[in-house]
């Protein structure tokens, strides 16, 4: 992931700038210890000057364990120094002293200025920085993100995916988390988000990288959307919200067969439906064999399609539903449909509507000549043929008249005859032997 450039950019916005000057100083009332007290003051403030961090801390730390109450000023440079100081010594032991040092001087700032909301995010910053790594303290590094986000109302954008990582990170270490609380953590920091772009932000990167920590995290997968998720929707039926994580999740981790994909399906493409949503709500229905259930919402979708090739693929779902009740007519019509809107369907139309004359033997034999009754066949030759269905076009043939039965009839190959029936069809007289 790109976190650490990420924050990386957003430390130095963080610890830009030093305090010069504070109102509200409070120097000591005995003379020696106040000429102390600025000696030193004085001496950290050069060696801050300096990048000399590891030098500044010595005065500092006097001055807070003698005047911690001199100037809020020691709190603001104090975390400066010891970031630097920590950043530059070699020792990790020394360095993790370094660390907690930031950390104590934010809770005694607190402890005397009572102003956490001017610097909580820094703190939660600085503890992503130091102890995310940490198995005992990521978790005391998450309540400061959330304190942050709860007397502030947000964080900068830049840091929600540093938040959610913190919530990965705890999962890992110490199994923190139910994958609803996981998921609930997930929407409240996918909403600080949208806050953030409500105001005007470009928050495309942070997004990217909170839903890549999501995916990291092997959370997800189709038992989870079902058992976890759609009892949810089930309960509150009406929840576009939740819908929206079920249809977005389902589609992400390819979980189409199951009821709660269908469920948010249905009140997505209810409340408000496009092309997508239509197009495969009605092949969800007729993959379950609802046929009747599948063609007012393909109808709709026809009304949504913007693009010839989308029209002819919903035209060629309705010609199968319309097979499937029987409306042989309806379905030859829309299966030419489909053909004449995306020439790449011309073999399945054409195949199915082969398919339909087939079919229709039965339905349309009249008994008085076997030359039209069998003609029917000729007519699903044709189609076959347009199709490029070679197999179809065996069959049919195999199901031509002979030429002694035209002969009986006073009919020869060439010649015209009409299918009547609801085919409709006039055809060039041919033999199968």
């Amino acid at each position: 992931m790109k976190l650490k450039s990420t924050f990386l950019a957003l430390g130095a916005v963080l610890l830009a700038g030093y305090v010069q000057a504070q109102d509200g100083w409070n120097w000591p009332a005995d003379p020696a210890q106040e000429a102390k007290a600025r000696e030193l003051n004085a001496a950290y403030t050069d060696y801050m000057k300096s990048d000399q961090f590891i030098e500044a801390t010595k005065p500092l730390n006097w001055l807070l364990v003698n005047v911690p109450n001199l100037n809020e000023s020691l709190y603001i440079n104090g975390v400066n120094i010891y970031k630097g100081a920590a950043d530059k010594t070699e020792d990790a032991a020394q360095k993790l002293v370094y660390q907690d040092s930031v950390m104590a001087i934010y809770d005694k700032r607190e402890e005397l200025f009572d102003n956490a909301p001017k610097w909580i995010e820094n703190k939660a910053y600085f503890g992503y920085q130091f102890f995310k790594n940490d198995k005992e303290r990521v978790g005391g590094v998450i309540e400061d993100f959330e304190r942050a986000i709860e007397l502030n109302g947000n964080i900068n954008h830049q840091l929600v995916a540093a938040y959610f990582n913190l919530i990965y990170l705890n999962n890992a270490y110490n199994k923190a988390y139910t994958g609803e609380q996981v998921l609930a953590k997930y929407d409240m920091a996918s909403e600080l988000l949208n806050k953030s772009e409500a105001e005007g932000k470009d928050v495309t990167s942070s997004r990217s990288l909170l839903e890549q920590v999501l995916i990291n995290m092997e959370l997800i997968n189709c038992d989870f959307i079902e058992n976890t998720m759609g009892p949810k929707l089930a309960a509150d039926p009406t929840n576009l919200e939740i819908a929206d994580q079920i249809f977005k999740y389902s589609v992400q981790y390819k979980c189409f067969s199951s009821s709660s994909f269908l469920a948010a399906l249905e009140l997505k493409d209810s409340t408000n439906p496009t092309f997508a949503t239509s197009q495969v709500r009605a092949m969800r229905y007729m993959a379950a064999g609802d046929f009747e259930k599948a063609q007012p919402v393909l109808e709709k979708a026809l009304t949504l399609a913007e693009t010839d090739k989308q029209k002819g693929e919903i035209q060629m779902e309705l010609a199968k539903v319309h097979t499937q009740a029987g409306r042989k007519s309806a379905a030859r019509t829309a299966a030419r449909d489909a053909a004449a809107l995306d020439p790449e369907l011309n073999a399945s139309a054409y195949s199915l509507i082969g398919d339909l004359y087939m079919s229709s033997f039965n339905d349309c034999r009249g008994g008085e000549s076997r030359a039209k009754d069998y003609s029917i066949f000729i007519a699903a030759h044709a189609a076959y043929q347009r199709a490029g269905n070679s197999s179809g076009m065996s069959q049919a043939r195999s199901r031509f008249p002979s030429k002694e039965e035209l002969f009986t009839e006073g009919l020869q190959p060439g010649g015209s005859i009409s299918t009547g029936c609801w085919v409709g069809e006039t055809v060039t007289l041919a033999t199968r032997d």
